[in-house]
């Protein structure tokens, strides 16, 4: 895989990357406010997507060589 970005790409990763950690924290903070035993799993599989997800962003932020 190429790991030669583009500064704007690479702003790009980080944006996503921020924006899914709001959407991960925010399932998290429901998670303790919701009742729903079936919406509390789906809450918990968004955050385990969502860990997993950011792992895959971080090790593509941290092979990027600008160019």
């Amino acid at each position: 895989m190429n790991s030669n970005y583009a500064l704007h790409e690479m702003l790009e990763v980080h944006e996503l990357a921020a924006f899914k950690t709001v959407c991960m924290t925010k399932s998290k903070t429901m998670q303790a406010l919701v009742t729903d035993p079936e919406l509390k799993q789906i809450l918990q599989q968004d955050v385990q997507l969502s860990q997993q997800q950011l792992q895959e962003l971080g090790g593509v932020l941290s092979k990027v060589t600008l160019t």
